[in-house]
């Protein structure tokens, strides 16, 4: 019980750490006690000397000596700060779906700390960031093959049943409601149609089954029949074999590009391009549509978070001749061994 009382009443004994507003303030101190030295030991060796009462042609002297103080002091005190506002700059703009942007600049030693400390927790929230965006992916993949599965399975399998029963009805129907029940049937052979669109867009079954470029074929024409807008489609003959993770990443931004060009670019031509560089893999979807993005919504933030799962580099830029071009750099790393 003492050893436990002596240890709350003594603090820790051990080598004292100066926290980085300590060495801040030790420094501006040392600072302003320099420039006022200097200027003290300047005024005592000078020949200049102040009357009492202070005479007007010693006033010109006074003013000259305090201008050179205070701009020395603010010269010295500014080129000491100046890594704060770099540092501040850099709080404004962080995103941590943007990854890898540093204050590099560590200016003087006392702020080195400080900086370098803002690095690591930039590293460990955009490490958090992937994993719980990971976690959150993986679900939304999961419940997306749960939905296609109940709706292949059970949805379509009921429409296909009263398909079947149609058409029974519609052979041994008189002529006079033959027509109406040959409208309903293709009501519903339109409906199972939809419902195997919709079920093939939760679950990329051919992504699984052919491959990643069969699977960009089909998506391409997909877009082309529902919105009438051709895709002109490029790929490498002999393109690095990827990870089951990086190919659906890659589907996926696919994907959601070209939703996106449906859903706001107004565009006339679609080109989507798969090209294997010194180490990496680049896809590119360029429309000839409305140029930018003036609101990046969840659509966009989702690729981006694709993207940070495999450390791909996801850019969506403007080019010059009009439209919008979606690049996703995937790097050496997500190839698979």
């Amino acid at each position: 019980m003492r050893d436990r009382a002596r240890r709350r009443g003594k603090p820790r004994s051990g080598p004292r750490v100066h926290t980085p507003a300590q060495a801040l303030f030790r420094r501006l101190f040392l600072i302003n006690g320099l420039v006022f030295t200097v200027g003290t030991l300047a005024l005592a060796v000078s020949p200049a000397t102040v009357s009492s009462p202070v005479l007007l042609t010693e006033v010109p002297i006074l003013i000259v000596g305090l201008a050179i103080i205070l701009t020395a002091n603010a010269l010295l005190l500014r080129t000491s700060l100046a890594p704060l506002g770099a540092l501040a700059t850099l709080m404004q703009r962080v995103d941590l779906l943007r990854t890898g942007d540093r204050l590099t600049d560590s200016g003087n030693g006392d702020l080195t700390h400080l900086i370098d400390t803002f690095n690591a927790m930039l590293d460990r929230l955009e490490a958090e960031r992937s994993a719980s965006s990971a976690h959150a992916l993986a679900a939304q993949e999961g419940e997306r093959q749960r939905i296609a599965r109940e709706l292949h399975d059970e949805i379509g399998q009921s429409l296909t049943v009263v398909l079947l029963g149609l058409k029974s009805a519609v052979d041994r129907a008189p002529d006079d409601l033959r027509e109406e029940l040959q409208a309903v049937q293709e009501t519903v052979r339109g409906s199972l149609d939809e419902v195997g669109q919709v079920a093939r867009r939760l679950r990329p079954g051919v992504l699984e089954d052919l491959g990643l470029q069969s699977a960009l074929s089909a998506l391409s024409s997909d877009f082309s029949r529902l919105s009438g807008v051709p895709v002109t489609r490029r790929a490498d003959p002999d393109l690095p074999h990827l990870s089951a993770e990086a190919e659906l990443v890659l589907y996926r931004i696919a994907q959601e590009s070209l939703t996106n060009v449906t859903r706001h670019a107004r565009a006339t031509r679609v080109t989507l391009s798969l090209t294997a560089g010194a180490g990496d893999l680049t896809l590119s979807i360029t429309d000839d549509g409305r140029g930018g993005v003036l609101h990046e919504g969840a659509g966009i933030r989702g690729m981006r978070e694709r993207a940070l799962l495999i450390g791909a580099r996801l850019t969506i830029d403007a080019p010059p001749g009009g439209g919008t071009e979606v690049r996703l750099v995937i790097p050496h790393t997500a190839k698979r061994s």
